[in-house]
Formats: C-alpha cells, structure tokens, sequence
C-alpha cells in the first residue's frame, strides 16, 4: 500500500503536491517523492523519510511547474533504500516519471523478459520500477515527436496484458501531461477531481478522496477498473476503458484499515462502512453471545473508533476512549520487524487505568495480523485491572497472505493462520475472541455501493483473482519473514544473475 498523487494545473504545483502528501501520510512512511515538470525539464526529490523530513524550502523552490506527481512508499516488494524511493523516471521515449500502489505478482518474470528482449536494465529490487519501463517500453512503439492519446492508451492495454497484479498508477509524461490508470481488477484505488478558478481548471488525480477535498477539488468520480486517463499540458482530458476483461475486485482491507475514515472509494463513503461494520459485529455478538457480561467497549486507536463507537450503541453499553495515542509514532502494521513493532505499541498508546479497573472489557480492532499488537494492549489492559478482557475485530480471521501490495507477512506469522478463533483468543491474552463474518464485512461496504459485487478478499479467503502458483507463495514467504526483511533493508544494489 502506497499513497500516489498527480496535478496538473494553472499554477505551481509543489505545494498542493506536498499538502496531498501530507494528507496521504497514513499511506506510507518509509519515504516520499515528488517530481515536477515546467513543460520543459523535469526536477525531483525523493529519499526515505516522512514528507516533513524529505522535503525543506530548499528542495520545494527546485520543484517548479504546474505539473507534478508525488509518491509515499510503504514497502512490501523491494527493500528500504533511497534508491527505493518513488516517483521513478525513465528519460525514454519522451521522458516519464511514474508512481505507483500496489504489486506485480509477475515481477520476476518480467524484469528477466525486460533484459531480455526491451534491454532494459532494472537497477532497484522494486517492481514500480519493472512497471515503469514495462509502460515506456510499450509507449516507446509508437514515434511521434509528440504523444498522443491513443497512442497512451495503447501502451496502458500492453501494460494490462503484460503485468499481472495490482497497479494503480500516476505517471508525468515532462513534456505532454499527466496519464493515470488502473488494473483491470480494480484492486487499488484512484480518485479524479477537479478546481474551477480565474486561471482555469485544475486537475488531480489521488488514492483518496480526501487528498482532493482538503485542497478544494470536487470529486468528478473514481478511475474505473482497467480504465485510463490522460491530461494533456493544455488541459484537455481523454478516457479510455483499455481492457477487455475489467471487472471490480476492490481491495477491502481499504475500507476495514488502509483508508482514512473521511475518503470516498468507489463511492462509499469510508466512515459509513465502519459504522456498519461495527453494527454488524455487535449483532454478532448478541447472537452468539446473548448473555454477555460487557460493562464498556473500548476502541483501539484510530482506525476502530468508528466501529467501536457503533458497536458500543447496539449493544446499549458504554464506549469509553481507554488508550490515549502517541501521534508521533508511526503505524505499527507498517513497522518492519517483530522486535520493533512490539517496543512501538507501548510507546505508541498508554492505558487510562480508571476506564479499565474492575469492569469486563470489550476492546474492538480493525483487524488482527500478526497479533503483536493485540496481544501487547491486551496485557495493557490487565495491568490496569481490567476484571475480564474480551477482544473484537472488525474484519475476519486473516489467515493468508496479501500479494497486492500489503505488507501481510508470510502464512506462518500470521496469528490466525492454522489456529482456531479460541487458539487465537489464548495467544493474544483475551478472555474471549470475536471475528467480523466475511459476509457481514462484505455487506457493509455494498450497502454504500450495490454495484459492488466482488472484492479482493484473498488474506481471508486464500483465493487470489490472479490465480498464482503454489510456488509463487513458497518464494513470497522466503521473501517476506522478517529476518529477510531486515537483510534487504541494507540493500542499495541488486544482483542481475538471474536475467542471465
């Protein structure tokens, strides 16, 4: 998962890109990017760090033009270098800067057909990088001085019958505007917007919506699965539906974690579908549970806040803030290894022992990974004399791994994988264990939506819309345990033997 964003506009762009960025933190905190154009050259910046970190008044006064894309990383292929960072650039044909969210499942495959028959070298273990040059090579077929729209649209369909995965993309092409596309599953979001002024229409393309309304663009719609879009410098804007096999399967964990609760996706609104979830869960609870003894529910912050709160008022008992939130420490799901992740969470939240003394406790998550977390806040609330601790999750049992840019771990590290729910409930401490039904979770994102039939529910399921081979997960977990994870993040270059 990654936040991406592009601008083209009647003013400078740096700014606006910066302020999205801001917005989108919650996307991704390893590093952040931005490239710009003025129609002629091309300047960016991009390092590893927050977007308050990477970039100072000397870098925003290089970044100049009216068109740009921004980029914030959160690593799940490749490693944790500067070289990682996003956008990209490639200077052939023409000269493109790209920014991508999600992940290629063909990745390996391709960076060897990219030696091997584009001679394009790869020089990072990143496969937006493969993505890149898969689309400028596809673009590269045509020569014109200048690019045209079909011509655009024709290389994003040699990028959909090419790359296999979840791709929502933004590229800057220096000279000729802003292209914005999405795989033809639909897995990871992109929003349009645009802004009416005296200089004329601006345009932003996002992965949330929020990142268009804090900055006074009206949402026009959401780039549709398998859908491109280009805007010319002059602002002309061309779509096109540039596969034949596009249907929705939206990630869902967007709407259970990922997004902030104030973005539309696909037209349903974020907040709306966790006050659903939460209502669900409670149902849940009533019914297989009816006599519980729950004297207050409390939210695990923030992403649970919504559907705690909903949760609390079906089943007519209290919610209560119990956990007061450190807000500058980062996501824990994000941090990259086991030991971190667990020094994170008590530095990150600090129980109100008098919201926990003597009284049963619901405590409600999004969901429950690797169970670091979890378990940590469930002790927390025992060591504030919590009489009896319960635990809901707002989402199902992830049992699998997430192959579409979410830094799910390997299926051993997941605590749900291979375990019952009562199994689940004694590793992490709880008195009793609630999980969200899958039908129940799908149901609250459809009422927002009905034309919303299908989703990528693969970490719950272990069905997988691409259809990858089992050993395409034996090398994913290889890759994937934290123990690899700490070794690659030491990684600026990659090993070319096996292109050979």
């Amino acid at each position: 998962m990654c936040g991406i964003i592009g601008i083209l506009s009647n003013t400078p762009v740096n700014q606006e890109i910066y302020d999205g960025l801001l917005v989108l933190q919650h996307r991704g905190q390893d590093s952040a990017g931005m490239a710009t154009s003025d129609g002629k050259r091309l300047y960016i910046r991009r390092k590893n760090g927050l977007v308050t970190d990477v970039f100072r008044k000397e870098h925003m006064k290089r970044l100049v033009g009216n068109m740009g894309v921004g980029h914030l990383r959160y690593p799940t292929a490749g490693g944790s270098s500067n070289s990682e960072a996003q956008p990209f650039y490639v200077n052939s044909p023409y000269g493109i800067s790209l920014a991508h969210n999600g992940n290629l499942t063909n990745a390996h495959e391709l960076k060897k057909e990219l030696y091997k028959q584009d001679r394009r070298h790869i020089n990072t273990s990143s496969d937006s990088e493969i993505l890149l040059n898969i689309f400028a090579q596809e673009l590269q077929k045509y020569k014109a001085y200048s690019v045209h729209p079909e011509e655009v649209f024709a290389a994003v369909e040699g990028v959909h019958k090419r790359c296999v995965g979840a791709y929502a993309v933004i590229a800057m092409i220096t000279r000729d505007g802003i292209v914005g596309f999405r795989d033809p599953n639909g897995i990871r979001p992109l929003v349009l917007g645009k802004r009416e002024s005296e200089q004329g229409t601006d345009y932003m393309l996002a992965s949330e919506s929020v990142a268009l309304v804090t900055q006074g663009y009206a949402i026009v719609r959401d780039i549709e699965p398998g859908e491109a879009i280009f805007i010319t410098k002059d602002g002309e804007v061309h779509t096109k539906q540039c596969s034949d096999k596009a249907t929705y399967n939206s990630c869902i964990f967007e709407y259970v974690y990922f997004a902030r609760p104030d973005s539309v996706i696909d037209k349903v609104y974020v907040h709306k579908a966790r006050m659903r979830m939460g209502h669900n869960l409670a149902e849940k609870v009533m019914k297989v549970w009816p006599d519980h003894d729950i004297d207050v529910v409390i939210p695990i912050p923030d992403t649970s806040r919504t559907s705690a709160l909903e949760m609390a008022i079906t089943l007519g008992v209290p919610y209560r803030e119990g956990y007061i939130k450190n807000r500058y420490i980062g996501r824990t799901f994000i941090m990259p290894g086991q030991k971190q992740r667990k020094k994170s969470v008590r530095r990150k939240l600090n129980p109100l022992d008098i919201e926990f003394k003597g009284k049963n406790v619901m405590l409600v998550d999004d969901s429950i990974v690797r169970g670091t977390t979890s378990k940590e806040i469930v002790q927390m609330a025992r060591d504030s004399g919590a009489k009896n601790v319960y635990f809901a999750s707002a989402s199902p049992a992830i049992r699998y791994p997430n192959i579409y840019g979410i830094d799910m771990p390997a299926a051993k590290e997941l605590i749900a994988h291979g375990r019952t729910e009562a199994e689940v409930a004694k590793e992490i401490g709880a008195d009793r264990l609630v999980y969200q039904e899958l039908d129940d979770l799908i149901d609250a994102i459809t009422k927002g939506n009905s034309k919303l039939t299908q989703f990528d529910c693969s970490v719950f399921t272990g069905k997988y819309i691409t259809g990858e081979s089992e050993s395409y997960f034996t090398d994913l977990e290889a890759r994937r345990n934290d123990g690899k994870k700490k070794d690659k993040a030491n990684m600026v270059a990659i090993d070319m033997s096996d292109t050979d």
